[in-house]
């Protein structure tokens, strides 16, 4: 929400800037194919940082249980108009308490997507994480992309997973699954309870 202190109008620009490219036809789905093909049919989904909603739109057409959750009223409220089916929340990331809101069962996966990562304070980053851990089932993932070098370097994200008792399973380059190298620039995190090898 610094960004909308700084900049009232960001909220508004960033919904239209998607609703554009959604009418000229882009293609604003890879997120959400990957997530697609790593569950099961009528998985439940938690899309965190869910902006106005392109993921699990495209998450809920594909049959799932989905449930989008965002610190900006207004990408909610946006969420809501544009894309009616999934359920939709306003809540802190940092404070994600989901059963307090009456959804009591947990999710099968939780994606973070659109560089959601990079904009946390650093301050709530590992928070952010253990609160998703507690929102998965045992056998649940958390998918989570961002850009490095983005004041978010990749020694400070593995270090905060292992702090929010969570791992590793596997690292991506991009949505595409090409495989992470040390020249990536971009990371694709799957992570999970269970311990697991990092394939670098």
């Amino acid at each position: 929400m610094a960004k909308v202190e700084e900049d009232p109008n960001h909220s508004s620009w960033y919904i239209e800037r998607f609703r554009t490219m959604a009418a000229e036809g882009r293609d604003l789905g890879g997120e959400a194919r990957l997530i697609n093909a790593m569950c099961a049919p009528a998985s439940r989904i938690l899309d965190a940082g869910c902006g106005p909603g392109r993921v699990s739109a495209f998450l809920h057409a594909a049959g799932h249980d989905v449930v989008g959750v965002d610190v900006d009223p207004a990408l909610i409220a946006a969420a809501e108009e544009d894309h009616p089916g999934p359920r939709w929340f306003v809540s802190d990331l940092a404070e994600l308490d989901l059963p307090a809101a009456g959804v009591y069962e947990p999710f099968d996966i939780a994606v973070c997507a659109g560089n959601v990562a990079t904009f946390l304070a650093p301050s709530t980053r590992i928070e952010v994480l253990t609160r998703l851990g507690r929102h998965i089932t045992k056998g649940g993932r958390i998918v989570i992309g961002f850009g490095l070098h983005r004041d978010y370097e990749l020694h400070e994200f593995r270090s905060d997973v292992v702090a929010a008792g969570l791992q590793i399973q596997l690292e991506l380059d991009s949505w595409d699954v090409r495989p992470f190298t040390p020249e990536s620039d971009f990371l694709v995190a799957v992570l999970s309870h269970e311990v697991g090898p990092i394939n670098t």
